[in-house]
């Protein structure tokens, strides 16, 4: 490949870069969803079918967003490549490719809940800096190639000058695109920067507090999933690339649709009615056999009950569909939600601090028994009573079903598959869950023979896992141990494997290990 080539694909990047790093930071004084990469991304997130989304969960787990925008980088950067090539080349065409990959970003913000025309203007800007990035270098990096060689030295020969008036470009163009970095950052930390009122927040205590937990709910076992999983170790699971960064004191939730009164409820109202407490642990409907989209925590909140007691439902209603601030949806039956003996809470802490960004603050839905895709909305704004035969929500209308109740399932933490455990008593231990019902009993096989009783650990209440523990005598040799749980009501685990889409995973977990 030509010199010139390869400086063309390299100011190809370039332009890229600046256009990129320009548009966040418009993007940050109009709306930080409107940055170019991460209004693609979410456009992205939002295009492609179920079963690309379940793949991405299932290779990357809560790396998901990550692996996103990594791929989105390289295609860009494989874009910006062709970009720079063309332009040196076939020139404006260059230019018009970036042109039309920054129509399609403009279009991809555009499309958001919540945008406005001014949405349009971050990627502008970037593209106009950009393309003109491109065009400028490339034209002196084609003066260069074409300038004649002379016997004049050097620096003074129409080569040299070319050469000079090209990497000068490129640098106060790398530097333009530096500079707009070093200032998104900045304006990124003073954006963080306000959202310490979080950190500044006390939450009221309980009028209804949950029952402390028991300490014999927790076996303390090695690699054991604890009881109250931390906060920083809960699963994130949605489809926000950039975390809304909302102002409690702006925050407001609306309760709309078939009801007799509508409601609208602001953030000091709601920390002044009577907040109740309780652990519920919440799952993910992309949990496959075995997986850890999946936590449990202490959650305070209001009854979402008493709110919809207030603005009266209509006799018809049979659906609330909750809306978050970045336009996502979620369709829960209604009387999950007017069930007296359900939690299902406006909730505004997390294990005792107020809830993390990334998990929903300052207000998101919890509800026990049914998972997050038809329950668990962050960032919630608006709760519009309906029918399900008029509305449909997010995920259901990507093929997932309507109604979304956890299925029971059981988990072996320990040991992990594929370790190698000397000969002897050895422990295995794990968690089981059947929320809204409560776990029975659990029980392990090994190489498929009989099924031995495992010991659980006391139950918190019956919207959580539970632990549980059995010892082996294991033999030398490979083996295999299989796990399966019994709820409240006498219903066992089914065996059959069966796919998370579209209404959650079943079969029993399997762990091969090695005895030495």
């Amino acid at each position: 490949m030509k010199r010139e080539t390869w400086w063309a694909a390299g100011v190809g990047v370039l332009s890229a870069a600046a256009s990129v790093s320009v548009g966040h930071l418009v993007a940050l004084f109009v709306a930080p969803a409107a940055s170019p990469l991460l209004a693609v991304g979410a456009w992205v997130i939002d295009i492609v079918p179920p079963w690309v989304k379940d793949a991405a969960i299932a290779l990357f787990g809560t790396g998901d967003k990550v692996a996103l925008l990594v791929s989105l980088g390289l295609l860009v950067a494989v874009l910006a490549v062709l970009a720079g090539v063309v332009e040196l080349r076939r020139s404006p065409w260059g230019v018009v490719i970036l042109v039309i990959v920054g129509a399609i970003a403009t279009a991809a913000a555009l499309s958001r809940a919540g945008s406005t025309i001014n949405w349009a203007i971050p990627t502008a800007v970037g593209v106009a800096v950009g393309a003109g990035v491109l065009r400028i270098t490339a034209d002196r990096l084609r003066r260069w190639s074409r300038a004649p060689s002379t016997s004049v030295p050097a620096e003074f020969s129409s080569a040299g000058v070319s050469r000079r008036g090209f990497l000068t470009a490129v640098a106060v163009s790398a530097g333009v695109a530096a500079l707009a970095g070093v200032a998104s950052g900045v304006m990124s930390r003073v954006t963080e920067a306000a959202n310490t009122v979080r950190e500044a927040i006390r939450l009221p205590k309980p009028a209804v507090a949950a029952p402390p937990i028991p300490a014999e709910a927790e076996l303390d076992i090695e690699g054991l999933a604890t009881v109250v999983t931390p906060n920083a170790s809960f699963y994130r699971i949605d489809t926000a690339l950039g975390v809304p960064k909302i102002d409690p004191s702006e925050w407001r939730l609306r309760i709309t649709g078939m009801v007799e009164n509508e409601i609208e409820i602001g953030w000091d109202e709601l920390l002044a009615l009577p907040l109740e407490e309780a652990a519920v642990t919440l799952t993910c409907v992309s949990n496959p056999v075995g997986g850890d989209l999946i936590g449990n925590a202490v959650w305070l909140g209001y009854p979402i009950r008493h709110l919809l007691e207030r603005a009266r439902p209509t006799v018809d209603a049979d659906m609330v569909l909750s809306r978050s601030i970045d336009g996502w949806t979620a369709s829960t039956p209604l009387e999950s939600l007017t069930d007296d003996a359900r939690v299902a809470m406006l909730a505004v802490g997390m294990n005792g601090e107020p809830l993390p960004l990334e998990h929903g603050f300052p207000v998101r839905m919890v509800v026990a028994g049914l998972y997050g895709y038809v329950s668990a909305t962050k960032w919630v704004t608006e709760l519009t009573v309906t029918r399900f035969d008029r509305e449909t929500a997010y995920w259901t209308d990507r093929g997932w079903a309507e109604l979304g109740p956890i299925k029971m399932s059981s988990r072996i933490d320990v040991p992990r598959a594929g370790v190698v455990v000397d000969a002897g008593r050895v422990v295995v231990a794990g968690v089981a869950w059947a929320q809204h019902k409560g776990i029975h009993g659990v029980q392990v096989s090994v190489d498929r023979g009989e099924w031995h009783d495992a010991r659980l650990a006391e139950e918190i209440n019956v919207d959580t896992w539970v632990q549980w523990v059995w010892e082996w005598d294991a033999e030398p040799g490979d083996h295999e141990l299989q796990v399966r749980a019994t709820d409240a009501f006498g219903g066992t685990q089914s065996p059959e494997r069966v796919a998370p889409v579209p209404d959650g995973a079943e079969g029993w977990h399997t762990v091969r290990v090695s005895v030495a």
